[in-house]
């Protein structure tokens, strides 16, 4: 028997087709679990770096995601801005599956700015 991932149980692999997103609240804290052109699995903070918008309503173009509020653009393996006008990075999180479960682990930043007020 294998051993269950490390964080929480988010949703089934299948919920989130190629290039969409899905807004996941973990505790009170918004995550978007993105699923990438390649089909790659990513979890990011919900929230625009430059202003207090949902990236998960956001377009995704490659391993990019666009806020749809001015255009900015973060890469979802660093959580790095590709576009202004964010300047500062959005945090990356550790993604587990277990079969078809998606485990999102958020007190596990893998990359981008470190979360606060979790």
């Amino acid at each position: 028997m294998s051993e269950k991932p490390q964080g929480e149980l988010v949703c089934n692999a299948n919920d989130i087709k190629v290039k969409q997103a899905l807004r996941i609240l973990i505790g009170d804290y918004p995550v978007a679990v993105v699923r990438d052109s390649m089909g790659d699995i990513h979890a990011i903070g919900d929230t625009c770096s430059h202003a207090d918008i949902s990236l998960s309503e956001g377009e995704i173009e490659g391993c990019a995601i666009e806020c749809w509020g001015h255009g900015s653009q973060f890469d979802l393996r660093s959580g790095q801005p590709l576009q202004l006008p964010a300047y500062d990075p959005v945090p990356v999180f550790a993604v587990a599956l277990d079969g078809d479960d998606v485990y999102v682990d958020v007190s596990n930043v893998v990359n981008g700015a470190p979360v606060h007020n979790y």
